[in-house]
């Protein structure tokens, strides 16, 4: 099964996390399913043509037990199908700066957010997109003193 022209479905249920762990993540519910056909359509795809290279997706869906092993957020956006992390990490061009800029400035989505990194570039990048109201909210991820993320507004 496709989830777009450029993302299998095993790519978007595909984990590190879950094979090391014994974590079946590969049952996402037909809901969820649609949902990543929807980020597909209205993110990875038009950002994939604008750069016309592969862009490099390193988490997509993460099922209830994924999310609770890796210590994502309860309301993770992840679950849902709803959001994906990309990282090109020395890939080359583009960079992840460059995917945060393009999604910033020409696409639809509900959240996005510079992960980590340092102030050129983030370690990664969350996107995600709602099929009901897109809120267009722009955040950094930080560590505190005790390695515990926050969020900020970006600025």
């Amino acid at each position: 099964m496709q989830i777009s022209k450029h993302i299998s479905f095993e790519e978007a249920t595909r984990s590190e996390t879950a094979d090391k762990r014994g974590i079946v993540n590969n049952n996402p519910t037909s809901d969820a399913i649609e949902n990543m056909k929807l980020l597909a359509e209205k993110v990875f795809e038009p950002m994939r043509e604008h750069f016309k290279k592969p862009i490099h997706i390193s988490s997509m869906y993460r099922g209830i037990p994924l999310n609770v092993a890796i210590g994502g957020s309860k309301t993770s956006q992840h679950v849902g199908g709803e959001a994906m992390d990309i990282d090109m990490g020395d890939k080359g061009k583009p960079s992840n700066f460059e995917i945060f800029q393009y999604i910033k400035k020409n696409l639809e989505f509900d959240q996005l957010i510079w992960e980590m990194g340092d102030d050129k570039n983030p370690s990664w990048v969350h996107v995600s997109y709602s099929k009901y109201k897109n809120r267009k909210k722009i955040l950094k991820a930080r560590k505190n003193q005790l390695g515990k993320t926050y969020y900020e507004n970006f600025k």
